[in-house]
């Protein structure tokens, strides 16, 4: 039952050492919104094998995008995204693979299904059942208007706690209605916009 999940995070992020993250120097000015909020890099042991894992698939070629969007389940909102905030490609609800690093952003809706399916995928990268991936957070796009149920609350908190950021998009009525997503951009895009951009570089 989605009232039953526990608030409390059972992968707690490391303490950031004085220098920065895992020895990394610390972020600029320009990527101080997006300083990370969970832990930055797979944990590995310790943390369970998700129930139903994304596969893993050759990453498409082509350059002129900075990170992958990678939906957790069908419908999750990836392709609005795309068109919303510019710079990444859809993965194809696949963990992207090459010869260098890729930077994604995972995706999922606010309902209990979509929750569930990014807690999957992150017990995916968490465990270290993927390799070569810099995720750089989760984006939950908003499966209803209004105030969300504290059951779903508690879930995006718990799922959240697990991820190096969480960015949330509201519901968009006329998105829903088919209407261009850059016709009518919340104003949660613009740092979700601006924190890929400082996280990460074409390619």
């Amino acid at each position: 039952m989605v009232g039953d999940v526990p608030v409390v995070n059972p992968w707690l992020p490391q303490p950031r050492p004085p220098g920065g993250i895992n020895g990394k120097p610390r972020r600029s000015v320009q990527e101080a919104s997006a300083e990370l909020t969970g832990p930055a890099a797979p944990q590995g042991a310790g943390v369970p094998p998700p129930e139903h894992a994304l596969p893993v698939a050759r990453a498409g070629q082509g350059g002129g995008h900075a990170w992958w969007w990678l939906g957790a389940h069908g419908g999750a909102g990836v392709s609005t995204l795309e068109r919303a905030v510019p710079g990444g490609r859809d993965a194809g609800r696949a963990w992207p693979t090459a010869e260098h690093e890729q930077s994604v952003v995972l995706v999922a809706r606010s309902g209990a299904n979509g929750l569930r399916a990014a807690q999957n995928a992150v017990q995916q990268w968490a465990s270290g059942m993927v390799t070569g991936i810099d995720l750089l957070g989760l984006v939950v796009v908003a499966d209803a208007p209004g105030r969300r149920p504290k059951a779903l609350r508690d879930l995006v908190r718990l799922v959240s706690g697990a991820v190096p950021r969480l960015w949330e998009i509201p519901w968009v009525e006329p998105w829903r209605l088919g209407e261009p997503p850059l016709a009518h951009l919340p104003r949660e895009c613009a740092p979700l916009a601006r924190d890929l951009t400082g996280l990460t570089r074409p390619v």
